[in-house]
């Protein structure tokens, strides 16, 4: 019996088996688990994969990294585990990230509460108990009061509709299910099909190890380098020191993050006053180049100067011109789709062993047994690796059969859009929460930030419940409606709303509705919206019983 908690029951003739079930257990299930346990609850916490990690687990792909710097990148909440910890890198690898997140399990010591290789896949609330049945992959069942879904927003992979792809007789690889040992790829002929921040982070790797490469890219995106090195110690020694005054000056940032934001407009700067300024950006590198002004992502003047001095950038690094014309975005503003940083994706075309593809000049159309046929030539590869994105925001959520009051199912209340309030609760859903969902900053700020500050939001929502005799807290449906036409009129003053296919807005996924799922507002407003409805006791959004 696993502490704190009991065996599975009959949720019809028992009480729940324990007061919340957390589900996922990457940075906001482990955190959820920790501040549940916190203020006196029982928690389990059910995982699918054979380990922790979340995305950091299920992401082992060559070059996988983050793109926050790794003193930013990282739980805030204890001060402990940040002076103890040290990173290597200015920005960390996948397996460095995973070895801190068992570290702070260890440390916190939560593995007790995790059920591993068991995957939710419904929760149903019973209204007149008010109680959630949690079903598994394997038919077990957890009653619980509260249920919290840590399930992440880029965790669902999206397999490319191609003909013949089953058909391939060689191997193929995903990059969110790369096996554990690795692969070996020389000697071989790779095509790697697929350009967004994964691609692009796997392609030097790649093409470093194989015998070809042929690097089959559906849209050219904007990549900003990293310039990652080995952590200098007098920086991190900078961050360790003044840690807790640092932190609270990035929630005042509209991103989680210190990444010497500007705080000018450049709407009236003169193309040679600007350069400099996009330069300076360029050699700091990484994210920090979509804060180098206040309006960098509404003023369509100064975003096409941006994208126009990194399309200048490309053709400086690439050698072939006509590579470099293909690499070059021209359909959509910088910074409307996720902005990329890279660690020499562009000079990897410079090798001999590399061709670009680019299939809106040569349309993909079939896989053979051996080759990839394009609308101009055949490829022969021995090996296909896929890098084709995410249901992003909502498709975690929608996987689940998550049933509410009077039967209502959440994947038909999305089917027109994805309503929530805050990003934390639904109409028609009591006593679910989840973490960094529609509606919340999630992945237009530093995610580890926005899931501490989420799941300190609930704990202190369970908290008050306990206190004031409630059982109940769901989101008002008028109140999920305001937000919701919040969200969205900020997102139509960005260019990320004004038109661009990304998964931002649900472009990547067919039938999916096109609005902006993020809040673009940024985190002060955000966090200001949470602590208003804390400072009236909820009762402006929610319905207590």
């Amino acid at each position: 019996m696993v502490e704190g908690m009991s065996i599975a029951r009959d949720a019809a003739a028992t009480g729940p088996d324990c007061d919340v079930v957390v589900v996922g257990a990457g940075f906001a299930g482990l955190y959820s688990i920790y501040r549940m346990r916190g203020i006196g609850c029982s928690v389990r916490g059910l995982e699918a994969g054979e380990g922790l990690g979340g995305t950091w687990y299920w992401n082992r792909y060559p070059g996988a990294r983050c793109d926050i710097e790794s003193v930013q990148y990282s739980y805030s909440f204890s001060e402990e585990i940040q002076q103890e910890w040290s990173w290597s890198e200015r920005y960390s690898p996948q397996p460095e990230i995973l070895r801190y997140m068992n570290f702070v399990a260890d440390r916190l010591d939560l593995r007790k509460y995790l059920q591993f290789n068991t995957r939710v896949v419904s929760a149903t609330f019973d209204q007149e108990r008010s109680l959630w049945t949690i079903v598994t992959d394997k038919g077990e069942r957890f009653c619980c009061r509260f249920c919290i879904m840590a399930t992440g927003c880029l965790s669902i992979p999206i397999d490319p509709a191609i003909q013949g792809l089953d058909s391939f007789e060689g191997k193929i690889y995903r990059t969110m299910q790369w096996p554990a040992d690795g692969v070996d790829f020389s000697g071989l002929q790779v095509a790697l099909i697929g350009t967004g921040a994964t691609g692009i982070q796997i392609t030097p790797h790649l093409a470093a190890q194989a015998k070809h490469l042929t690097v089959f890219q559906r849209t050219a995106n904007f990549s900003i380098p990293g310039h990652n090195k080995p952590m200098d110690a007098a920086y991190e020694k900078e961050w360790k020191d003044s840690y807790t005054q640092r932190r609270l000056a990035a929630r005042e940032t509209r991103n989680n993050a210190l990444m010497r934001q500007n705080s000018f407009t450049a709407e009236a700067l003169s193309d040679d006053e600007l350069d400099p300024i996009f330069e300076e950006r360029w050699k700091m590198g990484g994210l920090s180049f979509l804060y180098a002004a206040t309006d960098f992502i509404t003023s369509k003047r100064v975003n096409d100067a941006a994208a126009e001095f990194v399309r200048r950038k490309i053709a400086s690094i690439v050698k072939d011109p006509d590579t470099a014309r293909k690499l070059m975005p021209r359909d959509h503003p910088i910074g409307s789709k996720r902005l990329c940083v890279d660690t020499h994706y562009y000079e990897a075309f410079n090798r001999e062993n590399v061709l670009l593809v680019d299939l809106k000049e040569e349309p993909l159309e079939r896989i053979t047994a051996a080759a990839i046929q394009t609308s101009k030539g055949l490829y022969e590869v021995d090996v296909i690796v896929l890098a084709t994105g995410f249901d992003a925001m909502t498709g975690s959520l929608q996987r689940v059969n998550i049933s509410g009051r009077n039967g209502a199912r959440l994947a038909d209340k999305w089917r027109q859009a994805p309503k929530s309030l805050l990003g934390l609760s639904i109409a028609g859903f009591p006593n679910l929460f989840t973490i960094t969902g529609p509606g919340s900053p999630s992945v237009f700020s530093n995610m580890v930030t926005s899931i501490e500050q989420n799941v300190d939001w609930i704990a202190d929502c369970i908290q008050f419940m306990r206190e004031h005799g409630k059982v109940s807290i769901e989101a008002k449906e008028s109140a999920e409606d305001q937000w919701f036409n919040h969200v969205n009129q900020v997102g139509a003053r960005t260019l990320i709303g004004q038109g661009t296919n990304s998964w931002y807005v649900g472009a990547n996924v067919p039938g999916k509705p096109r609005i902006v799922v993020p809040y673009a507002g940024g985190v002060p407003a955000y966090l200001k919206a949470c602590a208003e409805i804390t400072a009236n006791e909820y009762q402006a959004g929610f319905h207590l019983s």
